[in-house]
């Protein structure tokens, strides 16, 4: 049964019919809300590369650690290669490592660099500290909570996830509704400003002042041009994938989408993702 009024159901459905304009091969998307799902569009079932929607994913699993002691947010990340940097600086993306290679490229806090190897750097963090490999931890951590069958990590936490629409949908709700894999106060301060004033760069959208992020997942604040859609609330939280995926929730409107395809990232996304979240807030 979908959560949602009939109405808000008809809605979400009218909205998602625009992945048929789409020039993917194959696209699929839910919208929810902290009771569940309200509609999909598109083989939900079906797997898709995640690319950097994996971070998310990799990002609760770590909170997961932090609420379980076995690792804590101002944990030293590598004293030798990044001294003052912390797990909070690596989940952020302000511990001054490079995007790419393991070698230090700011001060702790100084820029926003969007660093894979950070965030690989946190897996590793875990596996030492709770002695199970990362994927293994996500799993038990994450997905069986969550009950999403069809995901799995296999390779880097940054980028090599895989993932269907209907677990993704469940992963929403749980960032809507907190409670099954982490407590509310943990996912209230993850989608909280991290080190805030800070600029970067957002990957295919350029250079912004400030360029805010949470634990793990990019938050909208005002920045212009972007992914989201100019109804987003600044508080919207979420990421997107170069695969072509991207999952957000806006947690003033209660609502949250899930848009998975098989198209890389290009300008077909910065236009259609935008349009589609507005369409989708005016479900209401």
């Amino acid at each position: 049964m979908n959560a949602g009024s009939p109405d808000q159901v008809l809605a979400a459905l009218d909205a998602l019919e625009v992945l048929n304009s789409w020039p993917v091969h194959t696209a699929a998307a839910a919208v929810v809300c902290p009771q569940g799902v309200i509609a999909t569009h598109g083989p939900a079932d079906h797997v898709f590369g995640l690319a950097s929607v994996t971070k998310p994913l990799a990002a609760l699993a770590v909170l997961v650690a932090v609420e379980e002691e076995a690792v804590a947010l101002d944990d030293p990340a590598d004293e030798d290669l990044i001294p003052g940097a912390t797990v909070r600086h690596l989940l952020a993306h302000a511990s001054g490592l490079a995007p790419e290679r393991m070698m230090r490229a700011a001060g702790p806090g100084e820029r926003r660099i969007y660093s894979n190897v950070g965030i690989e750097l946190v897996g590793r963090l875990v596996e030492a500290a709770t002695e199970m490999k990362f994927a293994e931890y996500l799993r038990e951590a994450v997905l069986q909570p969550l009950r999403m069958t069809a995901t799995k990590l296999d390779g880097s936490p940054a980028r090599d996830g895989q993932s269907c629409v209907n677990d993704l949908a469940g992963f929403a709700v749980e960032l809507l509704q907190p409670g099954r894999v982490v407590h509310a106060s943990t996912l209230a301060e993850a989608r909280t400003v991290q080190y805030p004033g800070i600029r970067g760069v957002l990957p295919g959208f350029g250079p912004k002042d400030p360029n805010d992020w949470g634990l793990g997942f990019e938050i909208r604040s005002q920045k212009s041009p972007h992914w989201t859609g100019t109804r987003n609330s600044p508080q919207t939280f979420g990421h997107f994938g170069q695969s072509g995926t991207m999952l957000w929730v806006d947690p003033v409107a209660q609502l949250g989408l899930v848009a998975l395809s098989d198209e890389p990232f290009g300008p077909w996304a910065a236009h259609a993702w935008p349009a589609l979240s507005d369409a989708v807030l005016t479900v209401g």
